[in-house]
C-alpha cells in the first residue's frame, strides 16, 4: 500500500457510494458499491486473509477514487455504468450477446402473432422463456402453430379490415385466417389462450391435437406432413422429459449456486418454467468482493437486466442486500437461501453441476488468462507502451481494384473481441486503389467523432491503435494523428514475417514466434481483415442487387428494402409466391405479379 492510498483511506466518508480501483497505468481493474465507503475500503488493505482473486487485485492497487451518493440504489446504478463503461477485469461481466431468446405474444393486437424476441419489458406483452441449451425457441413456435393455427405473417388485421383471399398457410392447415374472417376475434382469442396454456407447461391438450393431425394425415396418404407433425411431437417429448417431478405445472423458478476454490469461481443458473427446467448454464466469474454472497449480488443485478424474473429465486448464499436486490424487480419476487424438499433438491444439482464445470474451467481459465490479461501486460513491456492496451483497434482496408472500398474498425477489450463495438466505413473521398489514402480517411472519421465526443459508438479513446499493414501504412496513419493533436500509441503489423513497427524506429521489432503477445495481434489484425472483406461482399452484393430489382417497374428504393429483408437475397426472393410478396408492405397485388413476371422472363 503507498502513501497515497493511506492518505486517502484516512479521508474516507462513512457514506454509501461507488468506489473505482486503478492499477499503475491508471486503468480501471475493480468497480464496487458500499454503503459505507470508508468500512469497504478499508477493507481491501488491511492485513486479514483474503481470498486468493481478491488479493491477486489487491496487490494490483495502485490508486483508488469514489463517488459518494444519495442512496444505495443509486450507488446501485452507477455502479453498473461504470462496469459497462469501464468493463473491469475483476468485475462480473456478462456480455449482452448472452441474451437467450423468448416467445412473445403481443397482447395489444386483437390478432397477436407467436413471436421470437431478446429484449422485453413491453407493457402489455406476454414472455415465455428463456429457451436454450438444447430447446429451440423457433422451433416450440412452429410447433404451437402446427397446432393451434395463430397467423405468421405481419399483416395489420382489426375487426373491420379484410384481406382478399386467405394466403398459403391456411391452406396447409397452419393458420385460421383471421385476415378473411375465418375466425372471429373471440375464436381467435381462444386458440391463444390454449397457446398461453401450452407455453405456461400444459402439454397434454397439444400432444392429443398434433397426434390425430398426424393420424388424419397418414390416413389420407399426406405423408409429408404426416411427418412433420410427428417432428411436432418430439419437440413436445422433450418438453415433457423437463418435467421436475413433485414440482406443479404452473411455477416458476430459478435456481442460482456459486462455487469457488479462492480463485476460480462458477455460478451455475438453472431456468425452471411451467413446472419444466428450460435449461442450466454455467457462467465463469472472477469478481474480487471480499465476500462470496456479494460476488452471487453482483451477478444477479447483471443477470436480470434483460431476463424474465420468475416468482422465486432460490440461490446458494444468503444476501445481505436481499431487499436492495428486489426493489431493481417490477414485481413480487419470492428470495430464497435455505431451501427445503424439492427446491433443496434443485439447488443441490445446480451446485453438483457448478462443482463440476469449475474442475473443468480451471485449466481453461489459466489459459484464457495467458491470452487476453497476460499477453496484454507482456505486449506492454514489448512494445514499451505507456499503459496497459485495455482498449485496442485494429483498421484494414478492403475492395477490388479500387472499387467498393470500405474499411473496417475491429476492438478488443482486455484483450477479447468486442464486437458489439466494431465499426465499419464506406470510403468516400478517394479516388482509385489507395489504401494508404483510404485508412487515413477512416482513422481521421474515427478520431473526429472521439474528438467530438457526441457519439456513443465512438466516446471511447483506443491505448493502442493498430494499422494492417507495413512502414507505408503506419507513417500515414501517424500524419493524421499529429492533425489531430492526438498522442494515441500506433504500430503496424505486416504479415510477411510478422514485423511490428512503430513510429520513429527503423527497424521493425520481431515478437517471440507463438508467444502469446504476437497471437493476440494476429487475431485482432485477422479479425479486422475478416470483417473488412464481409463489409466489402455486402456492400458489392447489396449494389448488384439494386441494379437488378432496379430494373422492375414500380420498385424505389423503400420498397427494394423491404424486400431484401424480407427474402434475403435475390436467390429467395426469386422462389417467393405472388401471395408471400403480396403481403409486404407497399407491394400490393399488381406489383407482386410485376415482381413474378420479371424473374420468369
Amino acid at each position: 500500500m503507498n502513501d497515497r492510498i493511506k492518505s486517502k483511506l484516512k479521508t474516507l466518508p462513512s457514506k454509501s457510494g461507488v468506489y473505482v480501483m486503478k492499477n499503475s497505468d491508471g486503468t480501471v481493474i475493480y468497480v464496487g458499491k458500499a454503503k459505507s465507503l470508508k468500512n469497504r475500503v478499508s477493507q481491501y488493505f488491511r492485513s486479514s486473509p483474503k481470498p486468493s482473486k481478491v488479493q491477486a487485485m489487491v496487490d494490483n492497487i495502485d490508486d483508488f477514487e469514489y463517488f459518494i451518493t444519495v442512496s444505495e440504489r443509486d450507488a446501485l446504478a452507477l455502479e453498473s455504468n461504470l462496469i459497462k463503461k469501464y468493463q473491469p477485469y475483476y468485475n462480473i461481466l456478462l456480455k449482452d450477446g448472452k441474451a437467450f431468446p423468448y416467445i412473445a405474444l403481443n397482447m395489444n393486437d386483437p390478432f397477436p402473432k407467436l413471436q421470437i424476441v431478446r429484449r422485453i419489458g413491453k407493457a402489455g406483452w406476454k414472455y415465455f422463456g428463456p429457451y436454450f441449451a438444447g430447446l429451440n425457441a423457433a422451433e416450440i413456435v412452429k410447433t404451437a402453430n402446427s397446432a393451434f393455427g395463430l397467423r405468421t405473417c405481419n399483416l395489420k388485421i382489426t375487426e373491420t379490415s379484410k384481406a382478399k383471399r386467405e394466403c398459403l398457410n391456411y391452406s396447409l392447415g397452419l393458420c385460421c385466417a383471421p385476415c378473411t374472417k375465418r375466425v372471429s376475434k373471440e375464436q381467435y382469442g381462444e386458440r391463444v389462450k390454449k397457446v398461453i396454456n401450452f407455453l405456461s407447461g400444459n402439454d397434454d391438450e397439444i400432444e392429443k391435437i398434433l397426434t390425430q393431425k398426424m393420424l388424419t394425415a397418414s390416413e389420407n396418404e399426406n405423408f409429408e406432413s404426416a411427418i412433420t407433425y410427428r417432428e411436432r411431437l418430439k419437440m413436445v417429448g422433450k418438453l415433457k422429459q423437463r418435467v421436475v417431478a413433485n414440482l406443479p405445472k404452473d411455477i416458476d423458478k430459478d435456481v442460482f449456486a456459486y462455487v469457488t476454490d479462492g480463485l476460480n469461481g462458477v455460478i451455475t443458473s438453472m431456468v425452471i418454467r411451467g413446472g419444466k427446467i428450460l435449461g442450466v448454464m454455467n457462467y465463469p466469474v472472477s469478481d474480487a468482493s471480499l465476500e462470496e454472497n456479494q460476488t452471487l449480488f453482483n451477478f444477479l443485478v447483471q443477470y436480470y437486466e434483460n431476463m424474465l424474473v420468475p416468482e422465486e429465486i432460490i440461490v446458494s448464499h444468503h444476501l445481505e442486500d436481499a431487499e436492495l436486490l428486489l426493489s431493481t424487480f417490477n414485481r413480487s419476487v419470492r428470495l430464497t437461501s435455505q431451501p427445503h424438499g424439492v427446491n433443496l433438491t434443485l439447488l443441490k444439482m445446480a451446485k453438483e453441476n457448478a462443482s463440476e464445470y469449475l474442475e473443468k474451467h480451471i485449466e481453461k481459465s489459466k489459459i484464457k488468462y495467458a491470452n487476453t490479461f497476460g499477453a496484454l501486460e507482456k505486449l506492454k513491456g514489448a512494445l514499451l507502451l505507456p499503459k496497459l492496451p485495455v482498449r485496442m483497434e485494429c483498421y484494414d482496408i478492403s475492395h477490388i481494384s479500387g472499387t467498393n472500398k470500405v474499411a473496417s474498425m475491429v476492438v478488443f477489450i482486455n484483450g477479447e473481441a468486442a464486437k458489439s463495438q466494431y465499426r465499419k466505413f464506406k470510403i468516400k473521398h478517394v479516388k482509385g486503389s489507395n489504401d494508404f489514402a483510404s485508412l487515413k480517411e477512416a482513422l481521421s472519421r474515427r478520431l473526429a467523432r472521439l474528438q467530438e465526443g457526441t457519439s456513443e459508438s465512438f466516446k471511447s479513446a483506443p491505448d493502442l491503435l493498430i494499422i494492417d499493414g507495413g512502414k507505408g501504412q503506419l507513417s500515414s496513419c501517424q500524419e493524421v494523428l499529429k492533425e489531430f493533436g492526438m498522442d494515441i500509441p500506433m504500430i503496424s503489423l505486416a504479415k510477411r514475417i510478422e514485423e511490428v513497427f512503430v513510429p520513429e524506429r527503423s527497424e521493425p521489432i520481431l515478437l517471440r514466434p507463438g508467444s502469446a503477445e504476437l497471437k493476440l495481434l494476429q487475431r485482432i489484425r485477422d479479425e479486422a481483415h475478416r470483417f473488412a472483406i464481409t463489409f466489402h461482399r455486402q456492400v458489392r452484393t447489396k449494389e448488384q442487387t439494386y441494379s437488378e430489382l432496379e430494373g422492375i417497374k414500380g420498385l424505389g428504393k423503400k420498397k427494394i428494402d423491404t424486400l431484401l429483408n424480407a427474402f434475403g437475397t435475390i436467390e429467395e426472393l426469386k422462389k417467393a409466391s405472388v401471395d408471400e410478396l403480396r403481403i409486404l408492405p407497399g407491394i400490393h397485388e399488381a406489383l407482386a405479379h410485376e415482381i413474378k413476371k420479371y424473374f420468369e422472363q
